[in-house]
């Protein structure tokens, strides 16, 4: 598992909760943003080579939120980490503001990409993961997407794509608050494996065994963890 050093401020993962208290608004999602919450710091905080620093460096690890409605988890995660001033945090959703209801990739350090419809985070990750391949980079992408996204077709093309490649650098990441409508037989991770992906299915409030999760790709393949949540 690898590990990153940065100059953030001395917040952690206690700290989350406050910091999200200080974002409001009618847009804030909550419920969903609160099912991201352990795999975003888990992440941030033991897996993703990218600090403040580093935040544009050709060789970063690359996150990608698909589920970028609700993102007050994701911010959090980002202030506690130094991405973010803590005090822009009370400003969400404002005008003039860096955080807004999506994340902005113009606007925030350390954001790949500006989210909007669901369903096309996955794609644009399974681009990066080909683009740093044909770099020789060892970069990974990681892409958190919900369980109800999975219902856009991009998704399914995306993951066949990814499978019939072999993107090894690539993880995917469903968040699982059984909000899907259409259930899927056999489980998500099943989808997945269909189409040649490594898969895991953990605790998604486990810390330990998400970071195992996160760190169980292996070879060529591409990697998927499920992580399952309370229902929403």
């Amino acid at each position: 598992m690898r590990t990153v050093t940065t100059g953030a401020p001395s917040l952690g993962y206690a700290d989350l909760p406050r910091l999200m208290t200080l974002m409001t608004g009618d847009e804030k999602h909550e419920p969903s943003a609160t099912s991201t919450l352990d795999v975003l710091w888990v992440l941030y905080d033991q897996v993703l080579r990218i600090s403040p620093e580093t935040a544009a460096a050709p060789d970063r690890d690359r996150f990608v939120l698909s589920k970028g409605h609700g993102p007050i988890a994701y911010y959090a995660v980002l202030a506690a980490k130094g991405f973010v001033d803590v005090a822009a945090l009370g400003t969400f959703g404002r005008a003039g503001s860096i955080l807004g209801h999506h994340p902005d990739a113009r606007l925030i350090p350390g954001v790949e990409i500006g989210s909007g419809s669901l369903g096309h985070g996955l794609g644009i990750a399974v681009g990066m993961a080909l683009g740093l391949r044909l770099r020789h980079s060892q970069a990974r992408v990681y892409c958190l997407v919900g369980d109800a996204e999975l219902e856009e077709g991009s998704n399914w093309e995306a993951i066949q794509f990814a499978g019939r490649r072999s993107l090894g650098a690539l993880t995917a990441v469903v968040v699982d608050n059984r909000s899907s409508s259409l259930d899927w037989p056999g489980g998500i991770a099943s989808r997945f494996k269909l189409e040649g992906w490594t898969t895991t299915t953990c605790d998604g409030r486990s810390h330990e065994a998400l970071a195992r999760g996160l760190g169980a790709q292996s070879g060529r393949a591409a990697h998927v963890l499920v992580a399952q949540v309370e229902p929403k």
